[in-house]
């Protein structure tokens, strides 16, 4: 069966999904419990227990956020190039401690003892950091990125790094820390020796409600957030050009998607019923079931930010008409087909290779 334009660059919204999904809990699992290192009291024995596990995994982890990044390189060249720009100050906080870690974890082992606790809060900083980082970047893409296209497609740059920093994407950052936070203090009651997975446990309950807190206050706020609503016809199976429609913005917009399709409501219900259910099973001791009810509260959450936005994968607040959607920003026909294939491929082979690991 031969897929239309439409089908295609919908197929490859979804796998952006996917592996944006792979990338949250594979990061989360690691930086999330990383980051509490220094809040674990733990002896030198058990820091290098944990941080051996941690090194045997974070390559295999950066090579999740290098797909994505290459997934919407030739999925959508133009989101690409406006994201990365617009972010281009922000990006060395998060990327340069993302490479470094795998060093960092390899040679702890060899370090002297008066070195070990400052290199110890240098890995928990490297991991927190990149993490409210990332969410920072997900509030500004949902509050819209400053940048322009101009006639000819070239995209001028209208912010800067301190605009980057408001209230509501710091407040995105938060939610992804203490998503992150939550989940890893699960995978440290579950995997972690008894005095670790105690000390976890204590971490989830403060975590996990800090988390569901934060989101819903993070849904109250985007109730009363600036949206993007395309005033025009979409044409799904037109050529990419983000110049041909018109683009409006105005307080609860993004809500559009669940008003037009209420079942949506779904998504985000889950993110509180997993979220509630991974903390009955952490008091309960059942820390395998509380691991996967928070993986699946991280899943929702990141579809949650998805299904918010769609179609929009790049809204610009300087410039309406120059957001970018997966409508009219894609690769060509025959470019998505393409990454369909290759990437329907590689995915569950990275899955399996990351449940394996």
């Amino acid at each position: 069966m031969t897929l239309d334009y439409s089908i295609l660059r919908l197929a490859a919204w979804a796998l952006l999904s996917l592996f944006a999904i792979g990338v949250s809990l594979t990061f989360a699992v690691e930086l999330g419990a990383a980051s509490l290192l220094p809040t674990l009291k733990a002896n030198e024995s058990q820091r290098r227990a944990l941080t051996a596990q941690w090194a045997a995994v974070t390559a295999g982890n950066l090579a999740w956020l290098a797909a994505l990044i290459a997934l919407v390189f030739f999925g959508w060249p133009s989101v690409y190039a406006a994201v990365f720009s617009s972010f281009q100050t922000l990006l060395p906080l998060v990327l340069i401690p993302l490479a470094l870690r795998p060093f960092a974890l390899y040679v702890r082992a060899g370090l002297p003892a008066n070195w070990l606790e400052k290199w110890d809060r240098g890995l928990s900083l490297g991991a927190l950091l990149p993490t409210f980082l990332l969410g920072v970047m997900i509030g500004n893409l949902i509050k819209g990125i400053p940048f322009h296209l101009q006639s000819d497609m070239r995209i001028a740059l209208l912010g800067n790094l301190g605009g980057l920093f408001n209230p509501f994407s710091m407040l995105v950052g938060a939610v992804a820390a203490a998503a992150a936070t939550s989940l890893g203090a699960l995978q440290l009651q579950l995997h972690g020796d008894s005095e670790i997975s105690e000390r976890a446990k204590a971490l989830a309950l403060p975590l996990g409600l800090a988390f569901l807190s934060l989101f819903a206050l993070t849904g109250l706020w985007i109730t009363h957030l600036e949206g993007y609503h395309v005033t025009t016809d979409i044409a799904p199976l037109g050529p990419s050009n983000p110049l041909s429609k018109f683009v409006r913005r105005g307080d609860g917009l993004w809500l559009d998607n669940y008003e037009h399709e209420p079942s949506l409501i779904a998504i985000p219900s889950l993110v509180f019923i997993a979220g509630i259910a991974m903390l009955i099973c952490s008091r309960r001791d059942k820390a395998y079931w509380a691991s996967l009810a928070a993986s699946v509260a991280m899943a929702m959450l990141v579809l949650t930010a998805g299904v918010s936005l769609f179609p929009f994968l790049a809204p610009s607040n300087m410039s309406l008409n120059s957001s970018l959607t997966l409508w009219d920003a894609s690769a060509s026909e025959t470019g998505l087909r393409a990454l369909l294939m290759f990437g329907g491929i590689l995915f569950p082979l990275m899955a399996i290779a990351s449940r394996w690991r």
